[in-house]
């Protein structure tokens, strides 16, 4: 267990830089982030008052999410500055 956390703090050292700079350059990233923190919060919540909410209708809305916000991304870059 401590392996796997100080493996896990190096990992983290290691790539702080080029996960700053993304949020840097695009940050709607952060809003994304809150609400994967506030999805698992609710789904914590439920799992707490004993409702079972299946793992995979998570797992997908994070996953859908992120590949729009990707796709966004990546169509807001070819765009000119003008249109932003």
């Amino acid at each position: 267990m401590v392996t796997a956390v100080v493996l896990a703090i190096f990992f983290m050292l290691a790539f702080v830089g080029a996960v700053s700079r993304l949020i840097d350059m695009h940050p709607s990233l952060k809003v994304l982030a809150l609400a994967f923190l506030l999805l698992i919060g609710f789904n914590l919540l439920g799992e707490g008052f004993g409702y079972h909410i299946p793992k995979g209708y998570t797992y997908f809305a994070m996953a859908f999410s992120l590949g729009v916000e990707v796709l966004n991304i990546r169509l807001g870059t070819r765009q000119p500055a003008s249109h932003r």
